[in-house]
């Protein structure tokens, strides 16, 4: 939750702010119902995914495969790397990203697993600020419902999502405060924190 937060974590939960905030307004040729388009059948794939019966490992790969389908990897890799990412070069940026999106794959996909048996349904869209927010419910048995709102917006002619906040936990702020740390474990050697998102 929110209220758990450090305050490194608000403080980098207004630099994500601050980043969205200044995503050109021309990201806003989609609409409302094509970001609810978007999640609904994202969701609709993640629903397969975790009622499917696969093993945790094929799980992973599903969750990797779907991420990298729907998400804006590269700009929530950016934004998680943050300032370290303008001394990296083309290469390690290519390697971060790609170890990254496995890495989240796995972290979030850990936590769609504790839906199973469960569903999420698209409850709401509206324009927030330069993107569009889709508003969804989780239920899970045995469990109260739970939101989780997804932040979408167009870029180069694709509809992608770039943001998930889960019971309030804002991906893009957590991320870049839990990459920045990793970082700075690894002395702001990228090269050691690409390896160090591969264990």
């Amino acid at each position: 939750m929110l209220s758990n937060l450090s305050r490194r974590d608000f403080s980098i939960l207004g630099l994500s702010a601050a980043l969205v905030a200044a995503t050109p307004l021309k990201l806003m040729a989609m609409t409302v119902d094509q970001a609810d388009a978007l999640v609904g059948k994202l969701i609709g794939e993640i629903n397969s995914v975790i009622n499917s019966g696969k093993s945790e490992g094929s799980m992973y790969s599903s969750f990797e495969d779907i991420f990298a389908r729907y998400a804006d990897v590269n700009y929530i890799a950016q934004s998680a790397l943050g300032p370290a990412g303008r001394s990296a070069s083309a290469a390690q940026k290519q390697a971060f990203t790609k170890a990254y999106t496995r890495y989240l794959s796995v972290k979030y996909g850990k936590r769609f697993r504790e839906f199973i048996g469960g569903k999420i349904e698209v409850k709401d869209a509206h324009p927030l600020k330069s993107f569009f927010e889709v508003v969804s419910t989780a239920k899970l048995q045995g469990q109260a419902p739970f939101e989780v709102r997804w932040h979408v917006f167009e870029k180069g002619g694709k509809s992608r999502f770039f943001n998930i906040i889960i019971e309030g936990v804002n991906m893009l702020a957590t991320e870049r405060s839990e990459v920045g740390s990793l970082l700075d474990k690894n002395k702001g050697d990228i090269d050691k924190l690409i390896a160090a998102l591969k264990v």
